[in-house]
């Protein structure tokens, strides 16, 4: 800005003032022509008074006779000094050929300055042409520049002071909270999460401050999950592992030659193995859905048809330890889905329900039409989830504070998996419970008449808890 304004007042102020100066005349010799046209009998007096008050010379041609209409000024003196330049502007406005004006710029023996010659024909009739001269001496401006370059030196120093002053202090200003937070995030890299960043001044850095805040927390949070996955990962696999180790030394030792209690043994190892593999296989779940490596494979199928076949499986637990299933459903209910994701879906809720159930030992699973959604619920009556423990229970290993009405060997991930692959499909899910009361988990799927568009993000809603068996369009006891 201030080489812009050294360059306007210092380098282009003698072109300036010319060109202004070249403007100023072309708008008095237009009034001039105007009042000349209207006969105006003011005229002598206007060129007077343009005359004086813009310094100005003004001399009319008519006829091949000089007049002068300013006669209070120099009389004899502009007309002895501008003579020779009427000729050249006579020729110049003929030469013309139509053009309104004409001008150029002289040096007279007298003046050690230029003048401003114009010149303009007020009245084209033959023999009869009307010139209008008009003389205006361009002063020089070397004087006036080295005032400018006092005043500009004085304003660019105490610019550049001004300057640099508010550049330090807004550079600081902004660099304070950015070093504070770049020493912050280094403690952060070495894994302390319970870091604070602090912002300043600037909503720009504020805004910088929260989302480095909520990556921290999210990265302690990690951390933490990281952590309790490790150590219930371990958990899980070392209570197997003992009890392998331990049955192979019975095996070995005391009843390698007795068959019956080496095939309860034997079995006791591959229960163990199972439930190994087992935790494996949601752990490589899990880590599938997190890498965004499962690609759905939807096609059509009876969900009542997956639902029942699943509960055949459990028919072990009624026969021996007299759990009660309810299965209410319709006669068929063709839904659009990846069928062997929600056979694993109904597996860990009918999974998790006979591990929560009451003291009933009664699990109920439901399917309804809804529209053109299928509705499917698994209902127990145990003793419930708290309100503050819902939020929760689809996070991995989390652990409310019931007790578990029979032993089982879960990994710990059933409910997070259910979770993954309901959001994958794009399906509302959730849970209803009421401490004392159960608990029902349920989720819905697009009926397959066609493919219909994508659902509403997940919701998680509150219904009324299960107070009694639901009604249905059919029942069965295994």
């Amino acid at each position: 800005m201030l080489a812009l304004i050294w360059g306007l007042h210092i380098l282009l102020l003698n072109n300036s003032y010319e060109q202004m100066k070249i403007r100023e005349v072309d708008e008095i010799a237009s009034t001039l022509h105007s009042s000349y046209i209207r006969n105006d009998e003011h005229l002598t007096e206007t060129i007077q008074e343009l005359s004086i008050t813009n310094d100005l010379y003004v001399l009319m041609e008519s006829g091949g006779s000089l007049l002068l209409f300013n006669p209070e000024q120099e009389s004899v003196v502009p007309v002895y000094r501008y003579q020779s330049q009427i000729p050249k502007l006579r020729e110049a406005l003929q030469a013309a050929q139509g053009k309104a004006s004409v001008h150029f710029k002289f040096t007279t023996s007298f003046e050690k300055y230029n003048t401003l010659a114009y010149g303009r024909m007020l009245s084209a009739v033959p023999h009869q042409e009307v010139y209008l001269y008009i003389f205006s001496p361009l002063y020089p401006v070397e004087s006036t520049v080295n005032i400018l370059k006092t005043q500009l030196f004085t304003v660019t120093i105490v610019t550049l002071i001004l300057a640099f002053a508010m550049a330090g202090f807004f550079s600081t200003r902004i660099a304070r909270p950015i070093k504070s937070m770049t020493a912050t995030a280094r403690r952060m890299g070495k894994g302390d999460y319970n870091v604070k960043f602090e912002g300043g001044g600037y909503s720009e850095i504020n805004n910088l401050a929260l989302s480095l805040n909520t990556a921290a927390y999210e990265l302690g949070m990690a951390d933490v999950r990281q952590k309790d996955l490790v150590a219930n990962v371990s958990h899980d696999l070392k209570t197997p592992l003992t009890m392998i180790r331990s049955y192979a030394e019975m095996i070995r030792d005391l009843s390698g030659d007795i068959p019956e209690k080496r095939n309860a043994h034997l079995q006791v190892i591959i229960d163990e193995t199972m439930r190994m593999s087992q935790l494996v296989g949601d752990m490589t779940s899990i880590s599938a859905m997190n890498t965004k490596k499962i690609v759905l494979e939807k096609e059509s199928f009876d969900i009542c048809a997956v639902a029942a076949s699943i509960l055949a499986s459990y028919e072990v637990l009624q026969e021996q330890e007299g759990y009660n299933f309810v299965f209410n459903h319709p006669k068929e209910c063709i839904v659009y889905a990846d069928k062997k994701r929600i056979e694993q879906v109904i597996s860990n809720l009918t999974g998790n329900a006979i591990k929560y159930c009451g003291e009933d030992k009664t699990v109920i699973v439901n399917i309804k039409r809804a529209g053109q959604y299928c509705l499917v619920e698994v209902t127990d009556y145990g003793p419930g989830i708290k309100a503050d423990d819902l939020p929760h229970i689809w996070d991995r290993y989390y652990k409310t504070s019931t007790n578990y009405v029979r032993p089982t060997s879960g990994s710990g991930l059933g409910l997070s998996i259910v979770k993954e692959l309901l959001t994958l499909h794009r399906v509302n899910y959730g849970v209803d419970s009421k401490v004392g009361k159960g608990s029902t988990f349920w989720f819905e799927l697009d009926v397959a008449r066609k493919q219909l568009p994508s659902r509403q993000k997940t919701q998680h809603t509150q219904k009324d808890a299960p107070s009694g068996q639901p009604e249905s369009t059919s029942s069965s006891d295994k």
